[in-house]
């Protein structure tokens, strides 16, 4: 099988087969969830300096902050066997 990215932005890809949920961090649980996930080494921070919109949850237990809404990700998992690198960047370079 083989491994499908997608684009997070900000030039990062996750594995698309490899994820649990993709959740909005907002609520007590997740916060709490995602700094002990800070504290052991389990979260990854992919926003660039931004505020994370979304908590992205592995199967490995690692945890994927990003800046783009859940409903932004639920779209890209859809789409993205139609995307390419070409549009990647194109659309990085109107994130900035």
């Amino acid at each position: 099988m083989p491994t499908e990215l997608v684009h997070i932005g900000f030039g990062n890809v996750l594995a698309a087969n490899r994820v649990i949920a993709v959740i909005s961090p907002s609520s007590a649980p997740i916060k709490r969830l995602v700094q002990q996930g800070k504290t052991d080494g389990r979260c990854i921070d992919a926003t660039k300096g931004r505020k994370p919109k979304a908590v992205v949850i592995m199967d490995d237990g690692h945890f994927i902050l990003v800046a783009i809404t859940p409903k932004s990700m639920v779209n890209r998992f859809a789409t993205s066997q139609t995307e390419t690198p070409e549009m990647w960047e194109q659309e990085e370079a109107s994130e900035e």
